[in-house]
């Protein structure tokens, strides 16, 4: 769900664009800050890419049973107002 490494990453890009003299506590600002963007992720709600493109999947094939459905119904329907013989 959420790439470590990328907030790693995040967190170094951060710190490592701080004036020198405050070198000292890039260590302890790198982890807090990787410590809020990890706590404030994580109260979102995403899903992965796998999820979202099984859930897609999903999604289409029902689309596509539905269309099928109509189909059969209207069929159905039109059977129904034709006059026996």
């Amino acid at each position: 769900m959420i790439n470590p490494a990328k907030l790693e990453e995040i967190a170094k890009q951060i710190s490592g664009n701080m004036p020198q003299g405050l070198k000292n506590i890039a260590e302890s600002f790198e982890t807090k800050t990787k410590q809020v963007l990890q706590n404030k992720l994580s109260e979102m709600d995403f899903v992965s890419r796998e999820e979202f493109d099984i859930q897609s999947k999903v999604l289409i094939r029902t689309r596509e049973k539905l269309l099928e459905l109509e189909a059969k119904v209207a069929e159905l329907e039109a059977k129904l107002q034709t006059p026996q013989q």
